[in-house]
């Protein structure tokens, strides 16, 4: 038997020296690159170096091309962002310069397709989604070719005497191998610049296709891949129902038959999982399975409490959604629920009013009204990061304590701005999540400025339709929920402070970006709260004229993600408070002895601290404060 098992193998692996030798002329380990060399490349490295190499050249149309194509996989890449809003600039640089150079085929047919799906233009959406089905099974039968190389170990090499034997690290390279080819539907179905994977790359392929050939009058074509999909999800009853409706039509002598090559992927696709979960019982090891359409029965019975065990964690938390929908007490007279989510057409989405008073709203505006002295500090405006039409300028609670200690701004305002964020907090954990704490993520006191002078022919807005805690991915209806996004946030507030300005409505979209679910329009003390997901998209409207006030506010159940500049401007603001205790008792003190001779003047304790050090550094007339760095809220 291990001539008929060796055999075969031995001539293969002859064969693949053979070919490797023919095609690239020398040893074929001489080309094999490290796993860093192949992750630099996966993350498009060299296009980084390709485009200063280019511009250094002068070569402007391909540096802007090398650039978009590494900024497309890396779209957090600050640098980058900023450098191809310099090519848009420059006045040699054409649209279709910005090419991606590393065009995924079957990404580029199916945002194609899709667009044409979401336009009702079923002919042609078939078409381009044809293409990138086929595009997709072509990637993943090479990304499972390139599965076949050599040993990886992921973990620090075993000691001499723990190397396994001959059919130990066998089992152990073919099961690496069996995983690797699993993992390849992940590969083909995440985005460049993506972590996450579209679930269901394959079969939603062949939903979105049945339905196209059925609104485009092909009844054959949506029932072959009616009978396709049911190979993934036999029990799947609207497709069972689509497959009635499609036989009543063709006639119920008419063969309807899946796809061979679909046929061929799914039984391939489980004699391996059927090999990788007999490894993993038997031999130890994990498999996160990349498909949701694996069959029940071929999970082992040991693995099968743990899978059921996620399944129940999943439940319970459905629950609890469903639970917060009783909602809690508000914690504060006065403060009234003007709009909730039914009336807002969402989920997890509320508007308060009379959060605050409107002389509380003209305090805290005091708070934007410092200008920068000689050395800069104060409320800076700058350029907004999101349109050029307006101007932005942005107060963390740490920097306005910093503003108070050097006393450009009065500390009751800052107090008030520490309460009223910590108001919002109680008022949001009382209606969303009571028994379950929030902390603050960051806190942002954000005035946006009309630009006079830019306002004509104007159609953006003043900032773009996204989510909080996920990259909106219109085109794909998806919400990645991976960074650079905020992940860790989950409940978002805005209390607005005024509105003598035009325009600025906070409104809520579908996850097209496009369809306008709901509006808000901003007054004082007016709170706006909504969970930080992919169900709460939303964008603000140009403010076309006038100044915008408003304290932005995100919040987490995470505490290890609590914001520490909160923090620190607490235990700054009670440090004050200590102080101001303390001389505020010398003063009374030296009131009460006014008048006595020196004999009678009472002896300072030497812990006792003085008044020269109770005084607050820079609170000096002629001492300048520091500048103050703007942030942005997003």
């Amino acid at each position: 038997w291990e001539a008929a098992l060796f055999g075969p193998a031995l001539r293969r692996a002859l064969c693949l020296q053979r070919c490797l030798g023919d095609r690239l002329g020398s040893p074929p380990g001489a080309h094999r690159a490290s796993r860093a060399v192949r992750a630099a490349f996966d993350r498009r490295e060299p296009y980084n170096y390709l485009q200063v190499a280019f511009f250094q050249l002068k070569k402007l149309d391909q540096a802007v091309s090398a650039a978009h194509t590494f900024f497309v996989a890396n779209p957090q890449h600050l640098q980058m962002r900023e450098d191809i809003e310099k090519y848009r600039r420059m006045s040699g640089v054409k649209s279709h310069n910005f090419r991606d150079l590393e065009a995924i085929p079957h990404w580029e047919a199916y945002e194609a397709g899709m667009q044409h799906y979401n336009a009702d233009e079923y002919p042609q959406a078939a078409a381009r989604l044809e293409e990138s089905l086929t595009e997709a099974v072509s990637a993943l039968e090479e990304c499972r070719a390139l599965c076949e190389g050599p040993w990886e170990d992921e973990e620090e090499e075993e000691e001499e005497d723990m190397q396994p034997g001959l059919y130990e690290a066998i089992a152990a390279h073919y099961i690496q191998v069996l995983k690797c080819r699993q993992q390849c539907v992940l590969d083909i179905a995440t985005k460049p610049g993506r972590i996450s994977a579209m679930e269901d790359f394959i079969p939603s392929h062949l939903d979105l296709l049945q339905f196209s050939y059925s609104q485009a009058g092909n009844q054959t074509l949506a029932a072959e891949c009616a009978a396709s999909y049911l190979l993934f999800y036999p029990m799947d009853e609207p497709m069972l129902e689509k497959m009635k409706e499609y036989r009543a039509v063709l006639g119920e002598d008419t063969r309807v038959a899946p796809r061979e090559n679909i046929r061929h992927y799914i039984r391939r696709s489980l004699m391996e999982k059927k090999l990788i979960y007999y490894a993993v019982e038997h031999l130890g090891g994990t498999f996160n399975d990349p498909d949701l359409w694996t069959p029940d029965e071929l999970i082992p019975e040991n693995l099968k409490e743990k899978h059921r065990e996620d399944q129940e964690k999943q439940k319970r938390e459905t629950l609890d959604v469903e639970e917060r929908e009783k909602r809690g007490p508000l914690p504060f007279e006065g403060v009234a629920v003007t709009v909730d989510s039914s009336q807002m057409n969402g989920t997890q989405r509320v508007v308060f009013d009379r959060v605050l008073t409107e002389s509380e709203c003209k305090d805290l505006l005091r708070l934007t009204e410092v200008r920068p002295g000689s050395s800069g500090e104060g409320y800076r405006s700058r350029r907004s990061p999101h349109t050029p039409h307006e101007r932005f300028e942005g107060l963390t609670v740490l920097k306005a304590v910093q503003l108070a200690q050097n006393g450009d701004v009065d500390w009751r305002d800052v107090k008030l701005f520490l309460q009223a964020s910590e108001k919002s907090r109680k008022i949001i954990q009382s209606y969303f999540t009571p028994g379950k704490k929030l902390h603050f993520s960051f806190t942002h006191l954000v005035c946006r400025t009309a630009v006079d002078e830019e306002q004509e022919g104007r159609m953006d807005l003043s900032h773009p339709v996204h989510a909080d805690n996920c990259l909106l991915d219109p085109e794909g209806q998806e919400c990645w929920r991976e960074p650079p996004a905020y992940v860790y946030r989950d409940y978002s507030g805005i209390l607005y402070l005024n509105d003598d300005f035009q325009g600025g409505d906070l409104f809520f979209t579908e996850m097209d970006a496009v369809t306008v679910t709901a509006k808000v329009h901003p007054k004082c003390g007016r709170l706006v709260a909504f969970s930080s997901g992919k169900e709460n998209p939303h964008g603000v409207r140009a403010v076309s004229r006038g100044r915008r006030c408003a304290v932005a506010l995100w919040y987490t159940h995470s505490k290890e993600h609590a914001e520490q500049e909160r923090v620190k401007a607490e235990e700054l603001v009670k440090q004050r408070a200590v102080q101001q205790d303390w001389h505020d008792g010398e003063e009374r003190q030296g009131a009460v002895h006014k008048g006595r001779s020196s004999s009678e003047l009472p002896v300072r304790s030497s812990r006792a601290r003085p008044t020269s050090q109770a005084h607050k550094p820079g609170s000096e007339g002629t001492q300048r404060p520091k500048e103050l760095r703007t942030r942005d809220e997003f």
